[in-house]
C-alpha cells in the first residue's frame, strides 16, 4: 500500500524486509589513509555495489512492491538522468511489466545503455525540469502507467531510508552523516533514519556549489529550486521537491557545499586509495569530509556512497 504521509520509523523497517530479496546489504569500508587526510574517523556506506550501482533500486523496487497488482501490471513511468531510471527500469523487469523511461538529452552515455539493457523504453528531452515532466505526463496519460517520481513519492524515501538504517544494523555509530543531495529523497530518508533509530547523530547535507538550492532554501527559510545548475554531479542536478523538503527543513543539522574541482579531487581519492569506483555525485560528500570541518575532528562519521555509475571513457582526471 502506497504511503500517503512521510515515513514512520515502523514504516522504515517495513521497507527493510520487503525489499531486502531483491537488493545488496552494501558494505561498510574504513580507510585509515582517508582517515588522516580527513581528520575524521570515516566509514563508507558503499552504495555504488548496490543492484544497478546506486541506492536508487531501494526506493525504485520499494515503490513497485507498493503499488496494487493491477496498478503495477499497467507499468510504471519516471524521469532522471541516470540512476532512477535504471534502478526502475531494473525493478520493472523484476516484476514483468514496461518501464517508460523519460532521459535528458545530456544523460550520461553509460547511464542509458544501463537503462537499455534493463529493457527500460527512453524517451528522451530537453534538459530542464519542467521538459521532464511533460514528457512524463504525456506518456501517463497516453499508457495509464504509474508515474514514479524520482524523489518526491513517500514510497521512494521509505525505500532510500534503509541505507542509514542499514548504515546502524551494520554497528556503526556515527556522530555525523554525510549524505549528498540532489531531490533530496536519499537525504530525506536518512534524516528520518537518524532521526528514530540514533538521535544523537547528525546529517549534513552535502551539496555541489553550482546547484545548492539546499543550501538556499535553508537560508531563506523557504523552498528555493534552482534552474538548470551545471556542476560534474550529474545525479545532483535536480531540486528539492514539496515532499522532500518540509523533512529536510525539519531535521537537516547543517548544509555544505563544494565545488566541481573539489568533486573531482575526492572522486580521485576514493579511487586511489580505496580501489573502488564512485561516481561525482558520490564523492560530493566525500569532498566535504576532506574539508576538514572543524565540527567533524576526530568524530566518527558515515560517508554514503550513493553511486558508482560513471562513464570510464570520460574521467574527469584524464
Amino acid at each position: 500500500m502506497k504511503l500517503i504521509h512521510p515515513p514512520s520509523s515502523a514504516d522504515i523497517i517495513a521497507a527493510s524486509d520487503l525489499i531486502r530479496p531483491y537488493i545488496e546489504t552494501t558494505p561498510v569500508l574504513h580507510s585509515e589513509s582517508l582517515d588522516q587526510l580527513s581528520g575524521s574517523r570515516l566509514f563508507f556506506k558503499c552504495e555504488n555495489f548496490q543492484k544497478a550501482g546506486a541506492f536508487k533500486t531501494r526506493g525504485a523496487t520499494h515503490a513497485l512492491l507498493c503499488l496494487e497488482e493491477k496498478e503495477r501490471s499497467l507499468g510504471v513511468v519516471t524521469h532522471s538522468s541516470g540512476n532512477h531510471a535504471q534502478a526502475l527500469a531494473r525493478a520493472a523487469r523484476i516484476f514483468g511489466i514496461p518501464a517508460y523511461i523519460v532521459m535528458p538529452q545530456n544523460a550520461p552515455k553509460v547511464k542509458v545503455e544501463a537503462v537499455k539493457a534493463y529493457g527500460g523504453k527512453i524517451t528522451f528531452c530537453k534538459p530542464t525540469l519542467a521538459d521532464r515532466e511533460e514528457t512524463a505526463d504525456n506518456i501517463v496519460r497516453q499508457t495509464g502507467a504509474t508515474l514514479v517520481h524520482p524523489y518526491n513519492n513517500y514510497d521512494i524515501i521509505a525505500g532510500q531510508a534503509t541505507v542509514c538504517h542499514e548504515i546502524l544494523q551494520q554497528g556503526v555509530k556515527p556522530d555525523f552523516v554525510l549524505c549528498p543531495v540532489g531531490g533530496g529523497g536519499l537525504l530525506s530518508g536518512t534524516l528520518l533514519s537518524a532521526h528514530y533509530f540514533s538521535p544523537h547523530t547528525k546529517t549534513i547535507a552535502c551539496e555541489p556549489e553550482s546547484a545548492n538550492d539546499t543550501l538556499q532554501s535553508i537560508e531563506q527559510g523557504q523552498w528555493m529550486p534552482v534552474k538548470n545548475p551545471d556542476t560534474i554531479a550529474d545525479g545532483l542536478r535536480t531540486s528539492l521537491g514539496a515532499l522532500t523538503w518540509p523533512i529536510i527543513k525539519q531535521y537537516v543539522h547543517q548544509v555544505v557545499t563544494v565545488t566541481d574541482r573539489e568533486i573531482i579531487y575526492a572522486m580521485h581519492r576514493i579511487w586511489e586509495r580505496m580501489k573502488i569506483i564512485i561516481e561525482p555525485s558520490a564523492a560530493v560528500p566525500v569532498a566535504v569530509a576532506l574539508k576538514r570541518l572543524p565540527a567533524l575532528k576526530d568524530k566518527t562519521v558515515a560517508v554514503i556512497l550513493s553511486g558508482g555509475n560513471t562513464n570510464l571513457d570520460q574521467l574527469p582526471w584524464q
